[in-house]
C-alpha cells in the first residue's frame, strides 16, 4: 500500500509527514496488534485511518478499533472525502486529539 495509496492517504500523509503537524511524529503502514494500520503517532498512541465506503458499516472496523484500543490506542476515522476536500479540518481534528489546539 505505500508505493500505491489512495488519493486520501496520499493527501493525509502529506499532512503528517516529516513532523510537520506541531512536531508530531507519525508513520504509515504500521503493524501493530495484528493488524495494519494507516497512520500512527507512537508518542500519542494514536492511529488515524482514511475509510471508504467499503467500511461504511463493517463490523470488522469494530473489533479491529476495540482490539486497538485494548493496547491503549485511540483510533481516529476519517472518510476520504472529508480529507480530500477538508485537509485544514482533519488536522485540527487530530491536534485536538493530541491537545496541541
Amino acid at each position: 500500500m505505500r508505493n500505491a495509496p489512495t488519493d486520501a492517504e496520499a493527501a493525509l500523509w502529506d499532512i503528517l509527514r516529516g513532523r510537520k503537524l506541531e512536531g508530531l511524529r507519525f508513520r504509515r503502514q504500521h503493524p501493530i496488534g495484528g493488524y495494519i494500520v494507516d497512520f500512527i503517532c507512537l508518542d500519542e498512541k494514536l492511529i488515524i485511518e482514511t475509510d471508504g465506503s467499503q467500511h461504511a458499516d463493517n463490523p470488522e472496523d469494530g473489533r479491529r478499533d476495540r482490539r486497538l484500543a485494548e493496547l491503549g490506542y485511540t483510533v481516529l476515522r476519517f472518510w476520504n472525502d472529508d480529507v480530500l476536500t477538508n485537509p485544514d479540518g482533519v488536522a485540527l481534528e487530530i491536534l485536538h486529539r493530541t491537545r496541541r489546539v
